[in-house]
C-alpha cells in the first residue's frame, strides 16, 4: 500500500494531471512514484498471471478565481486514459465554492508490466484542487 497527497492548493490545467507532492505513506517496490509528480507506477510483480491494485482516490475541486461557473471534473487515469467510471462531476454555484470528489477503480497489470495511475482534470477549464490523496493498494 502507498499513499500519495497533494496539501497545497494548486491550479490544475485541462487535461493535466494533479501533482502529489508527500508520500505519508511509501509504497513497496511494486508501486512507485517520483516527488511532485501526478503519476503513480503500477508494477506487475507477480508468479501470476496479473497484479490487481485499488487505486482510491479524494480532494477538494473548485472553479478559480476568473473562470467559469460551469460543471468541473477529474478522473482517475490509467496509462494516460480517464477512466469515465471514475469521473467525478460538481458544478459550484460560484467560483471558490469547493467541493469533495472521490472515486477508485480496480486496476489489473499483467505479469512483467507496468501501468501508470494519475488523477486528471476532465473539465473544460483549469481548476484548483487541495487536499488531494491518492492512495494505491496491492489486492492480489
Amino acid at each position: 500500500m502507498a499513499e500519495f497527497t497533494g496539501i497545497a492548493l494548486q491550479t490544475v490545467a485541462q487535461g493535466e494531471d494533479v501533482a502529489f507532492t508527500e508520500t505519508p505513506v511509501a509504497g513497496s517496490n511494486c508501486i512507485t512514484h517520483r516527488q511532485g509528480s501526478g503519476i503513480v507506477k503500477l508494477r506487475g510483480l507477480t508468479n501470476q498471471c496479473r497484479a490487481r491494485f485499488l487505486v482510491s482516490y479524494s480532494g477538494n475541486i473548485q472553479i478559480p478565481t476568473g473562470g467559469t461557473v460551469e460543471a468541473i471534473s477529474l478522473a482517475i487515469a490509467i496509462d494516460g486514459e480517464p477512466l469515465q467510471s471514475t469521473r467525478m462531476i460538481v458544478t459550484p454555484a460560484a467560483v471558490e465554492n469547493f467541493f469533495n470528489v472521490s472515486a477508485q477503480a480496480y486496476v489489473d497489470v499483467p505479469r512483467g508490466c507496468c501501468v501508470t495511475a494519475a488523477v486528471q482534470n476532465t473539465s473544460a477549464q483549469a481548476i484548483e484542487v487541495q487536499n488531494s490523496n491518492l492512495i494505491a493498494v496491492r489486492e492480489a
